[in-house]
């Protein structure tokens, strides 16, 4: 079955390009870079071979979810259950839409977190095991950033998950280490808007990534005044839920 999807996407992609409604133009070798390391993941040492091994061999059942056996999963550790979910996502969801390269793309700041499994989500077992150990999994991941200085994109998407408000001035200290990882800012963002916080859902921001008008690919352009007013909001934000 993902033969035939994977086909028919290549199909349909040649098919478009070729009748010129839409033009594939390569990205920069810059832009193809910051690419890469936008979905980049973290990866637990927790066990890591152990569960390698395990994922390895799941079978798939006939929907191509790929999830690992009830016995199997319980008998792993809290640690390398983290693992597991951080490195593998159990749920089948071919998006079948070819997306051309993004042109310029360490110049934008996007509306929404890049896919961190491909054609995979977490499955509802995995939602629940990251929202029913919240703190644990907030523990992890700073010990984590603050051993690496960065954040993985599959992280980024356990903290929207489990919606680590209290993780904001971390963010913003690990983002100001370098100030590229523009993904930083849209989670930051991602997080206003998921809590409804309306001095941002009054924002002409707001109006820009997330209306009715906007899409998946929604950006704002990086520069220093969008970089500030997003750190500043989040900040807001963060200390108005402590007050």
């Amino acid at each position: 079955m993902k033969l035939i999807l994977s086909l028919l996407v290549l199909f349909l992609s040649v098919n478009v390009f070729s009748q010129g409604t839409a033009v594939w133009r390569p990205a920069s070798k810059e832009s193809q870079a910051y690419h890469e390391s936008r979905v980049r993941p973290s990866v637990p040492p927790y066990g890591l071979v152990k569960v390698k091994e395990l994922i390895a061999k799941i079978k798939v059942d006939e929907e191509d979810n790929e999830a690992l056996g009830k016995a199997e999963y319980e008998e792993l550790s809290f640690r390398e259950k983290f693992t597991y979910h951080m490195i593998h996502a159990e749920s089948y969801s071919q998006n079948c839409d070819a997306m051309p390269p993004i042109q310029n793309e360490q110049k934008k700041i996007f509306a929404y977190l890049p896919d961190a499994f491909d054609e995979y989500d977490w499955s509802d077992r995995q939602t629940a095991f990251l929202q029913k150990n919240r703190d644990s999994i907030i523990a992890l991941i700073t010990e984590s950033m603050t051993r690496s200085k960065r954040i993985g994109v599959n992280y980024k998407h356990a903290i929207s998950q489990i919606n680590a408000k209290e993780m904001i001035p971390f963010l913003i200290a690990t983002y100001n280490l370098t100030k590229k990882d523009l993904d930083i800012l849209t989670l930051l963002m991602q997080m206003m808007k998921d809590n409804e916080y309306e001095p941002f859902l009054m924002s002409p921001y707001y109006r820009k990534l997330y209306s009715e008008e906007s899409d998946y690919m929604s950006y704002l352009n990086y520069n220093k005044g969008n970089e500030d007013l997003i750190i500043k909001k989040a900040m807001e934000f963060y200390n108005a839920r402590n007050k």
